[in-house]
């Protein structure tokens, strides 16, 4: 069975791209400021060496007002 990193319909890289132009953001380290996360936890998401987690999923429906199911439709995520 694939996890979802092997998934070809997985795609974080969507969502963070959706999520810096949504919130009007310049690049990825300032996406980690807005989630208070570490920037090298977005770049593990969007090189798929970490999935997004439901922590992360929370924060992008804070600031984006998005529902989870949405964002996980976003990102390609069962």
């Amino acid at each position: 069975m694939k996890t979802m990193l092997e998934d070809k319909n997985y795609k974080p890289n969507a969502l963070l791209d959706f999520a810096i132009e949504a919130l009007n953001l310049k690049n990825d380290a300032a996406l980690a400021r807005a989630l208070e996360v570490a920037p090298p936890q977005i770049s593990m998401v969007r090189h798929r060496l970490r999935p997004i987690g439901p922590t992360l999923l929370l924060k992008l429906h804070d600031l984006t007002a998005l529902s989870a199911k949405e964002l996980r439709r976003i990102a390609g995520m069962p």
